[in-house]
């Protein structure tokens, strides 16, 4: 295993550091600030339009994208650790046109689209012009089995009729998101994984509501948000899906495999945020005496949050590279594996942060709140930890069997 950029990577790299550090840091506060003050947050402030224009023209831009003919043509490993420095603030994946879902939502249109829907739908994405989001998880049924679901897409002739009720669709609350991919139950005769197909919904389709926005922790997460849409009677043409009928769960599991690296790096740079926020915390203020760094066993959270960092993009990085060389199903096991150890990594640190800023964690003046939410929430979002580790366990018990059976022979 090589966990070296490539030179193509590394200059990529050292260009979205310090675009981070000079260009999106500074102006962070002054953006929260300036957004809350405002009766209605669901739009895009202009300094995010013009932060997004200079990233582009720098062709810091789509960095995700492993095809050039997409984007900057670098591989899943390269990425990793661009998106590690994207994690460190909470607006600059969407400055680098590599904000979820968009990121997968754009990956199942380059991989599984057909040349109308990338027309339509792919290239201005692609440009930064709208935004999506991605319609899997329901209020009704227990979606932590990704192949359960009441909401159906029935062909019926030339038109494809959608009806059912999504939520924590993230993104429909952007002023700027115009489609959906809607994946409901086809053929309930079918085999268990040809159920499913995947749609392209516009968001302006007659039927189509949204029907509240959903706070997590008592935050909206204004202008993105997640949403719960109804979707009535909803009619488009056969060609809005996906690669065919029945291939909504291939098309799932081929999107969140590069989606998760993409999480978790992230969530990676945010922990080392924290830690840093915790540091910076800990030496410059003094209880009984002495900096509260010294106090309560705090140098030995200081020590195992590092130590867990560590571990974390290790493991991480490893799944990226198993992904660029093997494919996704030679990475099956590890990005389970990091989908249950990097969200817990930050949620702790984060925790362990708040305790050491005392009530000004739990105040928004530091946004300590909103990365423990960031994490709890990724514990669940993309399969929650007890289904990774299941399939986690699957692999290596199946692993167990096979040497049982060759020692029986």
């Amino acid at each position: 295993m090589d966990f070296n950029p490539s030179p193509k990577g590394a200059e990529l790299l050292q260009k979205v550091t310090e675009f981070v550090e000079q260009k999106i840091l500074p102006i962070e506060e002054s953006y929260f600030k300036e957004l809350r003050a405002l009766e209605n947050r669901w739009i895009v402030l202009p300094i995010i339009k013009e932060l997004k224009a200079q990233a582009k023209s720098q062709g810091l831009w789509n960095l995700f994208l492993p095809k050039s003919e997409y984007g900057a043509g670098v591989s899943n490993s390269d990425y990793a650790l661009m998106a590690e420095q994207m994690g460190r603030s909470f607006i600059a994946p969407e400055i680098f046109n590599c904000n979820a879902p968009d990121t997968g939502n754009m990956e199942v249109l380059v991989h599984y689209g057909s040349e109308e829907q990338k027309q339509t739908w792919l290239m201005p994405l692609l440009a930064g012009e709208i935004r999506s989001a991605f319609c899997m998880t329901e209020p009704s049924v227990a979606s932590s089995d990704a192949t359960n679901m009441a909401a159906t897409a029935k062909v019926e002739g030339d038109e494809v009729v959608l009806n059912g009720r999504k939520w924590w669709s993230t993104g429909v609350g952007h002023p700027d998101c115009k489609v959906l991919i809607f994946m409901g139950l086809s053929n309930p005769d079918a085999p268990k994984h040809a159920q499913h197909s995947m749609v392209l919904v516009p968001m302006d389709a007659s039927g189509v509501k949204v029907e509240r926005m959903l706070s997590v922790f008592g935050e909206l997460d204004e202008p993105y948000g997640h949403g719960e849409v109804s979707f009535t009677n909803v009619r488009l043409p056969k060609s809005a899906i996906i690669k065919g009928e029945g291939r909504g769960f291939e098309i799932a599991q081929g999107r969140l495999g590069p989606g998760r690296v993409h999480h978790c790096m992230r969530a990676i740079g945010a922990a080392e945020r924290t830690l840093a926020m915790m540091i910076e915390r800990g030496v410059s203020r003094e209880a009984f005496g002495k900096p509260i760094i010294n106090l309560g066993g705090n140098r030995d959270i200081v020590a195992n949050a590092r130590m867990a960092i560590e571990q974390a993009r290790l493991l991480t990085l490893k799944c990226a590279w198993l992904l660029d060389t093997l494919g996704v199903m030679g990475a099956l096991s590890e990005v389970s594996q990091i989908k249950v150890v990097v969200p817990n990594m930050l949620q702790t640190i984060a925790d362990q942060a708040i305790q050491i800023h005392g009530g000004a964690g739990v105040n928004d003046d530091v946004m300590l709140t909103a990365l423990f939410a960031y994490a709890r929430c990724l514990r669940l979002a993309d399969g929650p930890d007890e289904v990774h580790r299941a399939m986690v366990a699957r692999i290596e018990l199946t692993k167990y069997q096979k040497q049982i059976k060759q020692a029986t022979k």
